[in-house]
């Protein structure tokens, strides 16, 4: 399939850059990392975006998931190598992508808060904003599937981790008179 637009070259753009900024937040959310990347992964499959499901099991794997759970990953519920907060992360994921269908219902919420704290609820909601915002750049522009090398999962994560920690170096609390 031949590519719309190189939509790499935008990366750059501010846009690309407000894109890039939110997946970072939410890489250095303290979420697991093997949480994030199978949410990631189905979401991309509910989609149907290539592109994002390449690139997302090659990073799952290249941090130590199994083949066997990328592989079940689809048909999750049917099988007993998730966890219940995976589950429960996983049947969010579903609800939030297929929300003009689900609208979120009150049910799933109920269940994914008794595994999850708020903070991290939100974390895990701005990860499945942020995927299906990738998941539809991906499948407009048409980008090409099976060039993404799983090396930059590793200077991701590396970069993310500095970007974390210098990023609480330049906290200053709003006070009164800062304001």
């Amino acid at each position: 399939m031949q590519a719309r637009i190189d939509a790499t070259s935008y990366l750059q753009s501010r846009l690309g850059q407000a894109m890039l900024a939110l997946q970072a937040e939410v890489e250095a959310s303290g979420l697991e990392r093997s949480l994030l990347e199978l949410v990631k992964i189905r979401v991309s499959q509910i989609n149907g975006c290539a592109y994002c499901i390449d690139m997302h099991t090659k990073d799952a794997h290249a941090y130590g998931e199994s083949e066997q759970r990328i592989y079940a990953l689809n048909a999750w519920r049917e099988t007993p190598f998730f966890s219940d907060r995976e589950r429960a992360a996983l049947e969010w994921a579903e609800a939030l992508t297929l929300i003009g269908e689900t609208h979120a219902p009150d049910e799933v919420f109920e269940r994914v808060r008794r595994h999850f704290s708020d903070d991290e609820l939100v974390a895990l909601t701005f990860s499945v904003v942020t995927i299906n915002g990738w998941n539809r750049l991906a499948v407009a522009f048409r980008l090409p599937v099976g060039t993404y090398q799983p090396q930059h999962a590793a200077a991701w994560a590396e970069e993310v981790k500095e970007e974390k920690t210098s990023r609480k170096a330049r906290i200053v609390p709003l006070t009164a008179e800062g304001r």
